[in-house]
């Protein structure tokens, strides 16, 4: 008796047959017999004589012996062998025992035969060893992509399901890439020693794109807008840096989702999808893909209320937490939103468990919807155990500290939710998900947060131009996750025209273990102040200290130490009489440059500006030499914001206090105070409301040094040029520009404000292209009384000529100029500034470019103007 196939299936059936076979024979034989005459002798029945036609024994195992294997041990092929010697070799199990052998995988054929000496002998063919995976032919999937996707890889072995599936997988990454027409075939050389290279051959074929995305049944929304809604876009020359131009069968129900959610915050809440289908050209390069849409009617808000059986919780109460209002355009995201805000109002009251179910009934007759919020005691489930998986390189306490809920605390979603938020918002990961599974018990459940190490460190060389800068060099090297301990280390350099700098830094963001952050700082600054004539060379080191007050707030405390070296890098020459002292008109103990004699014999005298007598006192002049600041400050925020790079919802706002004089030469006090609100407007509109003030005083004897106030303008104030709004020594009228002109003195109060609508433009997404209507409006001022003594001087006084409408000087009859107004030296009005303007930016393939294009409203008439302003950089 023996068994043998390339197969299980084929095993059985040969044995099935020989057993057929065999069970007929017997059949014909003992017919045979019966119908034959028998011997005289052979009539009588014989004692102990077998029966005609009975059936054979099942033959006894007396041994198994294995045969063809070359790697595998012939006590491992047994091991898998549900027979053992001296057990009756029965055909159920001699087929059971080849199918056993078949799904191992490691044997290409098997064959069992029973030996005329009882043995079972087994022969094997064993799989080859793959030696090498070779693709040909790939160009737009990288090998090292496609080896993570398959399974066969050298010293695995090889099996031809294997291999037929790995050719299915590759040809799937290819459709994924927008690739139809990829085709797959693989082959096997053979090698010594039964190994054998695996050879994909690979056919990409053309990229299949999309020529056409079309809705049917929309009518309040147009294509245009639905197709902003979508991922998938139709494929055009210019979407090189996109994969959403091409077809993939696997987004279009992700899309189904979108659109369901794009109408359901408009109010169309029976709003479906019949159907997406996409259709192959003629030519099999691109699709055609349609949605057909049912947008039903627009519902607005009826009745809202609370309803509860539990005794702690008071319905009226629970109301207020609800963003929804009767009359408005019902939305669908406010009712999850809604369902977040009950969920904590009920469990800061000791409700762990609760089950808050929004029901939702429509009124077809004044297409109104009554939203009614159960509330009820929800089963109770625990957090058994928290699993942390995919982080090769950060330490699993760096993502545990951020996880809001512990192992033994009750279930809480919206928790969850925010531990993903956390985490994700530590920048160290590409991807985060957190999965819930079943645990031990049916009260019991276990996380599994899933996260991709993503790079943390960089190397960047950038180059800039701007309006305030003109040009920009910056060297920065940075590592936002050391050692995989959640520690920054970033070292910069930066050249400008106005600024160049060198700037360490160091932050442990759980200092001692606990949720306390600490840094500490070393810098060394040049920075020249044009706009108010004099450098800054600075250099110095701080320590901070940051702590988590609340969930959405934080605290922080610094130090810092600065030694200033202040200098007005501007000369000055003037004519000293015949005969006069040069140094009479310099103030006492200054030394001139030079002095020389003219062709006249007077004398010449060149010196810095401050030293001379007559532009002492220059404000500029005050705060010029070297001096050290001592000084301790103290912050708390507060960041409820729905993202942090582009927020379309909630708030921040920060405080921020300082106090110089904790030693030093420098005595004052400031307080600076912003904030922004953001709330999504009709569509994909937002609207964005900051603000921002601040107030800076000496104290001691001291007053506020020029270079410690507030300078406003460009960026921060557009509309007008850097440090171009808030007080300034007027010195001369500029004619060409016909406006009073001088030096920013800066301010000690500023406060400003802004409106800002971000506009959803009709742009893919991909090109990195966004921008806002903006209105700028605030004031900048106040100096202090000595920084004015010069105004006592009406000799410094400056004239402001009458211009008409054309910018020209109005003369009197006598040829001369009309004076509108004569001007104090130093000007300082607390007056309302207000520009309006558009921003665009572009996130281009070489860097941010932001264009401003700003107008000025109302301003004062020694403040300096402008109406453009761009920036642009990139990194390498």
């Amino acid at each position: 008796m023996s068994l043998n196939g390339s197969g299980g299936g084929a095993g059985r059936a040969i044995f099935t047959f020989v057993v057929f076979i065999a069970g007929l024979a017997s059949s014909f034989t003992a017919q045979a017999q019966a119908q034959a005459p028998a011997p005289a002798s052979s009539l009588a029945p014989q004692t102990g004589a077998p029966q005609t036609g009975a059936a054979q024994p099942t033959p006894i195992i007396q041994g198994v012996l294995v045969r063809g294997n070359q790697r595998i041990e012939a006590g491992t092929v047994t091991s898998y062998l549900p027979l053992q010697p001296g057990m009756p070799a029965d055909p159920e199990l001699l087929d059971l025992s080849l199918k056993t052998l078949f799904n191992t995988g490691l044997f290409s054929d098997v064959s069992l035969e029973m030996q005329e000496n009882g043995a079972l002998m087994i022969d094997v063919k064993e799989n080859p060893i793959v030696n090498r995976v070779i693709f040909d032919g790939n160009k737009k999937i990288k090998e090292d992509k496609i080896t993570e996707e398959i399974q066969l890889a050298p010293r695995i072995i090889y099996t031809r399901s294997k291999v037929q599936a790995d050719a299915q997988r590759i040809v799937e990454l290819y459709r994924a890439k927008g690739r139809f027409a990829a085709s797959v075939t693989p082959k096997v050389t053979p090698l010594a020693q039964n190994r054998i290279d695996v050879i994909f051959e690979i056919d990409e074929g053309p990229k299949t794109g999309v020529a056409k995305v079309n809705f049917v049944g929309n009518k309040v929304f147009t294509d245009i807008e639905l197709g902003g809604v979508i991922l998938t876009k139709e494929s055009r020359w210019w979407r090189f840096f996109t994969s959403n131009d091409n077809y993939d069968p696997d987004r279009l129900e992700f899309e189904r989702e979108l659109l369901r959610k794009h109408y359901g915050r408009n109010g169309y809440a029976d709003f479906s999808v019949l159907s997406a289908v996409a259709e192959l050209t003629p030519d099999r390069k691109d699709f055609f893909i349609t949605f057909t849409v049912d947008e039903g009617p627009k519902y607005t808000v009826g009745e809202v209320r609370v309803k509860t059986t539990l005794a702690k919780l008071d319905e009226d109460v629970l109301e207020r937490f609800i963003p929804i209002r009767t009359g408005t355009t019902f939305d669908s995201e406010k009712i999850e939103s809604s369902v977040e805000s009950i969920t904590f109002a009920t469990g800061s009251t000791g409700y762990a468990f609760v089950d808050v179910n929004p029901r939702l009934s429509r009124h077809a007759e004044t297409n109104t919807m009554d939203i009614t919020f159960e509330v009820n005691e929800g089963p109770r489930v625990y957090v058994e155990r928290i699993n942390i998986k995919g982080n090769t390189r950060t330490l699993d306490k760096i993502i545990r500290r951020e996880v809001r809920i512990a192992e033994g605390d009750p279930f809480n979603r919206v928790l969850v939710d925010r531990s993903k938020s956390r985490v994700r918002s530590l920048g160290f990961f590409k991807e985060v998900e957190i999965e819930e599974k079943p645990g031990s018990a049916p009260d019991r459940t276990e996380l599994d947060i899933t996260v991709q190490e993503q790079a943390t460190g960089s190397f960047s060389i950038g180059i800039g131009v701007s309006s305030t800068d003109n040009f920009i060099v910056d060297l920065s090297v940075e590592e936002r996750n050391l050692m995989g301990r959640g520690q920054l280390l970033r070292f910069r350099a930066q050249a400008s025209s106005r600024t160049r700098q060198v700037n360490i830094q160091f932050t442990q963001p759980y200092f001692l273990g606990r949720n306390l952050a600490a840094g500490v700082s070393a810098f060394n600054q040049r920075t020249n102040f044009r706009e108010s004539g004099f450098i800054r060379n600075r250099i110095g080191f701080g320590l901070n200290t940051g702590f988590q007050i609340s969930e959405y707030g934080r605290g922080g405390l610094n130090y810092q130490f600065t030694n200033d070296d202040v200098t007005i890098d501007r000369r000055l020459s003037t004519t000293v009489p015949v005969g006069g002292d040069p140094l009479s008109v310099l103030i006492p103990g200054a030394t001139p440059i030079s002095v020389a004699v003219d062709g006249q014999g007077a004398q010449v005298v060149t010196a810095t500006l401050c030293d001379f007598v007559i532009r002492s006192l220059d404000p500029t002049c005050q705060s010029r030499g070297q001096f050290v600041t001592s000084l301790i400050g103290a912050s708390i925020s507060f960041d409820t914001r729905n993202d942090p790079f582009r927020p379309t919802r909630g708030w921040r706002a920060v405080l921020s206090t300082r106090f110089a004089g904790v030693g030093g030469d420098v005595n004052y006090y400031q307080t600076e105070v912003s904030g922004a609100y953001y709330h999504r407007l009709i569509g994909k509109f937002v609207g964005v409301l900051k603000g921002r003030a601040g107030y800076i005083d000496g104290y001691g004897g001291d007053d506020v040094r020029l270079s410690d106030r507030f300078f406003e303008g460009a960026s921060s104030f557009r509309g007008f040029e850097v440090a171009g709004v808030g007080p300034r020594f007027v010195t001369r009228f500029d004619s060409r520009r016909n406006r009073p002109d001088g030096q920013s003195i800066g301010a000690k109060a500023y406060a400003i404000g802004t409106v800002e609508i971000l506009l959803p433009l009709p742009l893919p997404k991909e090109y990195g292209i966004r921008a806002a209507l903006f209105s700028d409006f605030g004031t900048v001022g106040l100096v202090d009384e000595s920084t004015k003594f010069i105004n006592g001087d009406t000799s410094l006084f400056l004239d402001v000529p009458l211009l008409d409408a054309d910018g020209v000087q109005v003369l009197d009859d006598m040829g001369n100029a009309i004076i509108l107004t004569t001007l104090a030296p130093v000007q300082d009005a607390l007056a309302l500034r207000v520009s309006a303007g558009v921003s665009v930016s572009w996130d281009s393939p070489f860097g941010p470019v932001r264009f401003d294009f700003a107008k000025v409203l109302r301003k004062e008439i020694y403040d300096q103007t402008e109406g453009f302003r761009f920036s642009a950089g990139t990194s390498f």
